[in-house]
């Protein structure tokens, strides 16, 4: 599944890219800031599927601590936080790569 989506990520950002680069010659001026907008998607698409990941697992093993002993879930949520907090920082990434 990890080989599946990460090919298909890597095929969405070569027909991107691709497609960028074909643009003419009058259009070339302003593909630098079209590149901009490519890397700022791929900074965003990797960071939360990377955190969607990290969230079903960390959520599922922590489902599975809690059915055993109720008093796990305190220690828990923090552990899933950190792993939301991976899209926050593929957000912040894209922000400075649009705002520089």
């Amino acid at each position: 599944m990890k080989k599946r989506v990460f090919a298909l990520v890597v095929a969405l950002t070569v027909a991107f890219v691709s497609t960028a680069a074909a643009q003419d010659a009058s259009a070339a001026a302003s593909g630098g800031s079209m590149i901009k907008y490519i890397a700022a998607a791929v900074a965003v698409g990797i960071a939360c599927i990377a955190g969607g990941m990290a969230v079903g697992k960390i959520g599922a093993a922590a489902m599975g601590a809690m059915s055993e002993n109720a008093e796990l879930s305190g220690k828990a949520l923090p552990f899933v936080g950190l792993a939301e907090g991976i899209c926050l920082w593929g957000f912040l990434v894209a922000l400075l790569i649009i705002i520089l």
